[in-house]
């Protein structure tokens, strides 16, 4: 599903750090039938002043092979499921990696972080030498409010001052959300939390 003409202003432009794309699967199918609002708009408690996402959240039902409180990364869908334990899942909108950077596989969440400060890898800076060495954490970071990191690899989960990039194809490999979905989503997961990306 495609992103419509509904944009919100982008309060920053931002560059996602990334590297080069891994191995890809072919279009998994959906286990996540039948949508139900879930609810929109900012996060109850959000204190930042960023809007939600142009992708509300839903609860969905879930039938799939995967345990509760395993994330699920669908990249052709552009969505992030986190399985709950009533045969449900919580659906998020997500922004994803560009043509030739998109992969899949199995990850753990193995650090999460506040505001975190951004270094872009190696890789990028060969891509954009204008792009700083180090950005600190803050409103002005393209990383976001909040990183849930995946393993030993570049990839992350963050959040993103760009809500209009929701539901596109844009990173360089990470996963993008708004700052209120990636709050929502950073409280209900931990530190070696399953993810799995679907491509």
């Amino acid at each position: 599903m495609r992103l419509s003409s509904l944009l919100v202003p982008a309060l920053l432009a931002g560059t996602l750090a990334g590297a080069a794309p891994a191995a890809a699967l072919d279009g998994p199918a959906s286990f996540f039938p039948r949508p139900s609002n879930f609810g929109n708009g900012p996060v109850a408690g959000y204190r930042s002043g960023y809007s939600g996402s142009p992708i509300p959240r839903q609860t969905v039902r879930y039938d799939g092979k995967y345990s509760p409180g395993t994330v699920i990364i669908n990249t052709s869908e552009r969505r992030l499921y986190l399985v709950q334990d009533n045969g449900t899942a919580l659906k998020y909108g997500i922004g994803v990696g560009r043509d030739g950077f998109r992969w899949s596989g199995n990850k753990t969440i193995t650090r999460k972080a506040e505001w975190p400060g951004w270094t872009p890898p190696p890789q990028m800076l060969k891509r954009r030498p204008d792009l700083p060495r180090y950005m600190p954490g803050g409103i002005d970071n393209p990383l976001g409010a909040r990183a849930m990191y995946l393993g030993s690899s570049l990839y992350r989960i963050h959040g993103s001052n760009e809500p209009e990039t929701i539901g596109q194809a844009v990173s360089s490999g990470c996963f993008r959300m708004t700052n209120d979905d990636v709050q929502d989503l950073y409280e209900r997961v931990r530190v070696g939390t399953k993810v799995v990306v679907l491509n």
